[in-house]
This record gives C-alpha cells, structure tokens and sequence, in this order.
C-alpha cells in the first residue's frame, strides 16, 4: 500500500523535506481493531511535533485524523461491519492515517455524518474530541448549563477552537469570548458563534476591557500559553479554571494558589494510549457529534483543501500550520493512481 512517512530525523533546521511516499505491507486487522481504507485526512499540531523530533530508525507513517471505509474487522469487533463509513482520530502509539490502509481500534471509531462528505469530515474527529473533553471532562462545563459564566479561548481560529466555540455556544449557556489576531481570523471565529472576538496580539486584560467584561470564569489556552499565563491568571476571576493542550517549556503553578484556580490538562491521546476503562467514550462522543452534524447544530471547520493524499502535499499542510497563519483544518483526499 502507498504511504507517506518521516524517514530522517533534522540534520540543521526542519526535517519537513524528509515527509515521503514509500510502499508498506497491508496490515491485517485482528481483535478490536478495523482495517480502515482511508479516503481523507487532515493534518494537525501533532503531525508536525511528532515529524520535528523523529529521531529513529525505521520510518513513521503520521497521521491521526481520517475518514474512510471499514474493509475488514477483528474477531472482537461488534460495533462495525465491512462497508460502514467511518471517522476517528487513531492512536499516537500506531502507524498513522497516511496511509491507503490503517487499522484503527473500534472503540475510538465511529460512523461518519451522514450530510458531510470524506473532506469534510477529516476536518473534525481529532479536534472534536480534544474540544469536547476539554470543555466537557476537563473543565466540567455542563450541558445547557453555565449560565453567567464566561469561557475564554485562546487561539480560536485554530482547529480545536473552531470546534469549541461552536460546542461552548451550542450546547451550554456560556458567554464565548475567542480570540484572534488578523481580520480574517477574527471573522472566522465571529462565524463560529463567539459573543466576542478580541486580539490576543495585544494585552487580554485591555482587551476584556475594552468588551466591558472584568473576569472570565473559564479560560482554554489553545496556543502560545506561555505567553499569556500571567494576563490568564489575571482574566481569571477567584476559583476560576484553566485549562491547555499545548506544550509550554515550563509552567509555574502557584501564582495559580492564591485564586485557587485549577490547572487542566486535555490530551485526546490519553485514551487510546492507556486503553482506559471509559476508552469508548470516544466512540460515544464521535457519534454524538455525527449527529449534532447531520441536525445541522454543528459545522465542519474545513479551512483548506491541499489536494490528494502525497508527501508532497503533506509537506506544504505541515508548512503552514508551522506558520500559525491556518484558519480552520487543512484535509487532503484520495491517493495518487
């Protein structure tokens, strides 16, 4: 089968160049696991983390978001059958989505909306649940509750903030602040269904200001927390929650003591990583998401399609996501003949 992997770890710089097509063996699929005929992807912070510290020696396929049709299943399986369209962010531990063939397991799988076709899609499974943990598991946000409390997300035209600002004003009572720095940028995430949009470019304490808003209940720091920390820590009001998916260098938690405010860490890995005893919520919220979908409350977050599924193409998704400068979720689709 065709696949794209990183084959070299970083001499001087980025390894970006070393992304390339080879040919691996199909794989067979046993237990819980479905073998997957992938049709689309999309790329994400991960891919380009995991592609930057490779440093070992047989290649690595990336990839952890898809769509595509279940070809065969293990003798586990009780939730798929051959034929059924399916979509799931994979496992960190195993070979990834770029690939024609992938086995993903069962219980982090669901099937895909019924509205939205392959690329569309792709856009959606790894940031749908790192968006739904974050607010619902991580910071305990209720269901069609929270009124008076206010979330502040940092980072919201990004992938998992697309999809949390529409989660956070969908289906709780939250007041929804994003941020954004570049018109464009702003608008995609007024578009998504902020009460307000501000500039994280310039001071968030000036900016609240500026909305007439004083202290936020919540905050989600999607990108570049280090920066902001302490302005996060000042937004915040007393017993406050904060919770982040990136990866600062260091990270000081007692100022966070004298406003008992309570750090949050969210990664969607965990699961899959640990087969955790609840690893089929996945499953459970992918398909609550599907239909949220297909009733129309929830919009794909698709920002750009960069073609079919090649190195070459994988190499210009991962350059500008590196850039910080992608709106919504880059997808590829489909292989080369």
């Amino acid at each position: 089968m065709k696949a794209i992997a990183i084959t070299h770890a970083a001499r001087h710089g980025s390894n970006l160049d070393f992304l390339t097509d080879i040919d691996l063996p199909q794989p067979e699929a046993h237990g819980h696991d479905l073998l997957i005929e992938v049709r689309a992807v999309s790329v994400n912070p991960v891919d380009t983390k995991v592609r930057a510290s490779f440093n070992a020696d047989t290649p690595r396929v990336l990839g952890w978001d898809a769509v595509g049709v279940v070809k065969a299943v293990g003798e586990a399986v009780t939730l798929f059958q051959p034929g059924d369209e399916v979509w799931y962010a994979g496992a960190l531990t195993r070979p990834g989505s770029n690939s024609e063939y992938q086995l993903v397991d069962e219980r982090i799988a669901a099937l895909k909306p019924k509205t939205l076709d392959n690329a569309s899609a792709a856009a959606l499974p790894l940031t749908a649940i790192t968006a739904w943990e974050l607010l619902f598991d991580r910071l305990g946000v209720q269901e069609k509750g929270n009124e008076g409390d206010v979330l502040l997300i940092v980072g919201a035209a990004g992938g998992v903030g697309s999809i949390l600002t529409q989660l956070a004003r969908k289906l709780t009572r939250l007041t929804v602040i994003g941020t954004a720095s570049r018109p464009a940028s702003q608008q995609w995430v007024k578009a998504r269904g902020a009460h307000y949009v501000i500039d994280h470019s310039k001071p968030l304490t000036e900016e609240l200001a500026r909305i007439g808003v004083k202290q936020v209940s919540h905050v989600a720091s999607l990108t570049n927390t280090e920066d902001h920390y302490q302005q996060l820590i000042n937004a915040l009001q007393p017993q406050g929650k904060l919770a982040l998916i990136d990866d600062p260098q260091s990270l000081d938690a007692l100022p966070l003591k004298v406003k008992s405010i309570s750090l949050h860490w969210e990664f969607m890995f965990t699961r899959s990583m640990f087969t955790t005893a609840d690893i089929i919520a996945q499953h459970q919220l992918l398909t609550r998401v599907a239909t949220l979908i297909d009733e129309g409350v929830l919009k794909t977050t698709l920002g750009e399609h960069f073609g079919t599924i090649n190195a070459a193409n994988l190499r210009k998704a991962h350059a500008l996501l590196e850039s910080q400068r992608a709106v919504g979720k880059i997808v590829l689709e489909g292989f080369d003949n």
